[in-house]
């Protein structure tokens, strides 16, 4: 019998959000309504992107041709060739084209190589399935960026698969062209493919030039990467998430597998997504998005700053997630206990670190701060923290 392990950030969040006034655990940009998308839009008088007359059939089985374009546009650039809308495969999330995609590459007899701190679907979903997994650890001292040396050190003649996620969920930090590039080496010579979740991608705060997709290094084509609408995008809410890879075979595969959890997705939230992913409406979406995000970033810093002998981070420098240490007497809190306390006096959510991303162990007094909520809820939360940090440490 298939042996899951217990999803400790979404059980905590699951449980807690409910009955949080400030919710700085949400990892979504601040969630956007249709209204928006068509304010948004360099089209004026938009009809409704919903079409009220078309039959609810379950519509195309891999998702729309013009969504599948449309996110297939998402990784153009001048030095890769076009990605083909029959190498994009939509899914209801983006949690199920990760599932889906671990499912597919991922086994009894396999290993499979997880950067850590992530998102533990990542590792624990192929470790249920049988796999053997080695987590790569990301170190505070190094910036949260992986150690390409100990990767070497981590592969084994049966190495299936290295999974990445960048932007990385929680640090926020990112892998750039150089990481990116050895890592596709080390794959590329070991026959290995690369899963990276991006998920958080494009949503970059720093000044351009940003790192590109895995998909761009098309000298290693078995890669692929998941992407979703949650995250940079705001729209959680139509649960619209795909897989994508240069290597047709890898998609071919991931779709024989889809037919046992999904037919198609919801023809009325490919109607939205496709709209939202349109060239008159996603610029003007991620531009507020981005400037969402780096208007919340400058506050969470200021914040630290206040308790710099209490707090401590590594800046983000994308997504919507930071990892930030809380300490007491130059101790490490207990992050549980911390978190909890903070709900229950002030009504903020936080998401503990060592219970939900070092499996019950690692990153003592760590937190995740999800600071891409609505501006007003991030400075009331932040300040109800300000007063509980004043009166208890």
């Amino acid at each position: 019998m298939v042996h899951v392990k217990p999803f400790a950030v979404e059980q905590w969040i699951g449980e807690k959000e409910l009955i949080a006034k400030y919710n700085i655990a949400e990892t979504c940009a601040a969630s956007v309504s249709i209204d928006d998308l068509r304010a948004f839009s360099t089209s004026k008088n938009d009809p409704s992107p919903l079409s009220f007359s078309n039959k609810l059939l379950y519509g195309s089985i891999p998702g729309s041709l013009e969504l599948r374009q449309n996110i297939a546009d998402l990784y153009a650039t001048d030095s890769t060739p076009p990605l083909s809308p029959e190498n994009v495969l939509i899914t209801s999330g983006g949690i199920n084209a990760n599932f889906l995609t671990l499912y597919t590459l991922a086994g009894p007899g396999d290993h499979v190589i997880c950067v850590y701190p992530t998102y533990q679907q990542l590792y624990s979903v192929p470790e249920s399935f049988g796999a053997e997994v080695s987590l790569w650890k990301l170190q505070e001292e190094k910036g949260f960026l992986p150690d390409l040396d100990e990767l070497e050190k981590l592969i084994k003649p049966n190495t299936k698969l290295i999974i990445i996620n960048n932007p990385n969920n929680p640090t926020g930090a990112t892998m750039q062209t150089e990481q990116l590039e050895k890592i596709n080496a080390v794959a590329s010579a070991h026959h290995i493919t690369v899963m990276s979740d991006e998920v958080y991608r494009p949503l970059f705060h720093t000044p351009a030039p940003h790192p590109p997709s895995i998909l761009s290094f098309s000298e290693h084509s078995n890669s692929i990467a998941t992407g979703s609408l949650s995250k940079a995008f705001a729209l959680a809410g139509i649960r619209v998430g795909w897989i994508a890879s240069r290597d047709s075979s890898l998609i071919a595969k991931c779709f024989q597998a889809r037919d046992y959890t999904t037919i198609s997705v919801s023809q009325l939230d490919d109607q939205i997504a496709t709209y939202a992913l349109s060239s008159k409406v996603v610029h003007n979406l991620l531009a507020r998005n981005v400037k969402l995000a780096q208007t919340n970033v400058a506050i969470l810093e200021n914040f630290i700053k206040q308790h710099a002998n209490i707090c401590s981070w590594i800046k983000p420098s994308a997504g919507t997630t930071a990892f930030v240490r809380f300490s007491k007497n130059g101790e490490p809190v207990d992050d549980t206990e911390f978190c909890t306390r903070v709900l229950d006096e002030t009504g903020v959510l936080f998401s503990p670190g060592r219970l939900c991303f070092g499996e019950g162990s690692d990153f003592k007094g760590y937190t995740r701060i999800g600071y891409c909520c609505e501006t007003d809820v991030l400075e009331e939360g932040l300040a109800k923290v300000t007063e509980f940090l004043n009166r208890s440490f």
